[in-house]
């Protein structure tokens, strides 16, 4: 017989299972939908008429073989497990499918029992899983097309705003602060970084992630969450340069640093204060 404890664990990773299948979605069509809203902006400016893009909305249609565009039943998009039953491959031409997309599914599945072992069954805890998720489709978005979407990070700090109303995570005064902390500190950075190079060292999104992260955490969580994630990212930046030759003139995405470091951040911050200040 499964424990309590054990089947709520289980449960936690079913539903991020099915969330997971859900991100792929939202991290492949969001930034389509984002660039077709954009060239149609362009397009009105211009004053040209507007054509109909085709791109596909988050809901519909369902999903399709990304080589052959045949749609897929559903006992062909079952989270992990259809990828795994397929040998990787679709069920209609075999063409390869991307292990980004199971990956994608088993991390959300992995975090969102983290989250609820942490937490457990409370308001807090389904408050996290909704951050959680959130951090997972941003950082993936902005590893592949170095964009942190307003439509994600904005309602992020909202959000976190709104459950700190009632100290869910911080008091709500430490919210607004690290609200307005984490914006200014990474856009103080920013302008310092182009007066002196004259280059843009990294996008708006990063402050309003940050920023949301504050709001989520409190101030007394930026410090943690912008070392861990420079350290990081610097990090991988030194191994990308040596082992794939990247030029240092490629832009390397912040996002996912600063997601991950806020994810730690939720669970393990009061630890990292307490290193920090011993």
């Amino acid at each position: 017989m499964m424990s309590p404890d054990a089947f709520f664990l289980l449960g936690a990773a079913l539903v991020g299972l099915a969330v997971g299948s859900f991100l792929n979605v939202v991290i492949h069509r969001l930034p389509a939908i984002m660039d077709a809203e954009w060239r149609a902006q362009c397009a009105e400016l211009r004053g040209e008429t507007v054509a109909d893009a085709g791109v596909d909305s988050l809901w519909r249609p369902r999903s399709r073989c990304p080589a052959c565009r045949t749609q897929l039943r559903a006992i062909d998009n079952v989270p992990l497990l259809s990828w795994l039953v397929l040998r990787g491959k679709c069920a209609h031409c075999r063409a390869p499918v991307s292990v980004r997309y199971p990956a994608v599914e088993a991390l959300t599945a992995a975090l969102s029992a983290l989250v609820a072992a942490h937490f457990g069954w409370s308001a807090a805890g389904v408050l996290a899983l909704g951050f959680t998720w959130t951090l997972i489709a941003l950082a993936f978005i902005d590893a592949d097309t170095t964009l942190l979407p307003d439509s994600l990070t904005l309602p992020l700090l909202w959000a976190g705003l709104l459950a700190n109303t009632q100290a869910v995570f911080a008091p709500l005064p430490d919210a607004v602060f690290g609200a307005v902390a984490g914006y200014l500190a990474l856009w103080s950075i920013y302008w310092l970084f182009k007066l002196a190079t004259g280059k843009e060292g990294m996008g708006y999104g990063d402050f309003k992630l940050l920023a949301a992260l504050g709001a989520w955490m409190g101030w007394k969580m930026l410090l943690p969450i912008v070392l861990i994630s420079s350290v990081v990212g610097a990090a991988v930046g030194v191994v990308l340069m040596i082992l794939a030759r990247r030029g240092r003139e490629i832009p390397i995405p912040f996002g996912p640093y600063l997601a991950a470091a806020g994810f730690i951040a939720l669970l393990y911050g009061d630890q990292l204060i307490g290193l920090l200040v011993a």
